[in-house]
């Protein structure tokens, strides 16, 4: 059976919600899934499912603060920004992934 996106993702969400802030600055939900789905050339989806529980659970922790503001649209949204805690966090999932990938590229290229 075929993973989908989402199975793979589930993963790295944390990571890649820090990196989208820590890049673009302060952003709604919605952006957000936008920033992720443009980065990967549309091979990533964020849906919402797994977007604003991880969020929630980021605020929790520390690694981001929501605020309510205006979208473009004029609409009201919950906008979150990462801090001091989400950018450690950042750096470690950052050197988390690049062991991981170093890992697999060495199983797939193992004779």
């Amino acid at each position: 059976m075929a993973r989908s996106k989402n199975d793979v993702l589930q993963g790295t969400i944390d990571l890649l919600v820090l990196r989208s802030l820590d890049v673009r600055g302060a952003l709604h939900g919605y952006a957000i899934t936008q920033h992720i789905q443009r980065g990967s050339a549309d091979l990533l989806r964020v849906e919402e499912g797994s977007l604003y529980p991880a969020l929630h659970r980021m605020e929790q922790a520390g690694w981001v603060r929501g605020r309510w503001g205006t979208t473009e649209k004029n609409r009201q949204a919950r906008f979150y920004a990462i801090t001091a805690a989400g950018r450690r966090q950042l750096e470690q999932e950052q050197e988390s992934w690049g062991r991981l990938t170093d890992g697999v590229n060495r199983v797939l290229r193992f004779a």
